[in-house]
């Protein structure tokens, strides 16, 4: 199964992604295609952060954008000193089988309450060569 990747890091927080198509999850015969995507999110710096909201804008392959934003991820609100990372699986339906995500977590560092956004790098949902045939 073919996996999409990416890679960002802002202010010390590295946000890792690994995407890949889920058919479990999917229902191609009603036009829903599922995947799955897993985040690490690493603290590289010296100050505790802390996660507080997230922003995902999902563009399918005919061009629709949807933007979904919330508290936390996968409802909750990760604490990560020096060092420390998180890693959470969720999942996206599209109604076309490739689309494309990125996004922002909303992050605070704890010692000065000081506010800003860690990038979540594009990447792509697609399915393998070999699915489509």
């Amino acid at each position: 199964m073919e996996s999409s990747f990416s890679e960002a890091e802002t202010r010390h927080v590295r946000v890792k992604v690994k995407a890949r198509f889920s058919p479990d999850h999917s229902d191609l015969e009603r036009g829903i295609w599922f995947y799955l995507y897993t985040i690490t999110i690493e603290n590289t710096g010296s100050d505790t952060v802390q996660l507080l909201n997230r922003h995902w804008e999902i563009t399918d392959g005919n061009g629709h954008v949807e933007h979904v934003r919330g508290p936390g991820v996968v409802g909750k609100q990760p604490v990560l000193k020096t060092g420390e990372s998180f890693e959470y699986t969720s999942g996206c339906p599209l109604k076309t089988p490739f689309g494309f995500m990125s996004g922002e977590f909303e992050m605070i560092l704890l010692q000065s309450e000081e506010t800003f956004l860690a990038e979540v790098a594009g990447f792509a949902l697609r399915q393998s060569p070999q699915s489509l045939n």
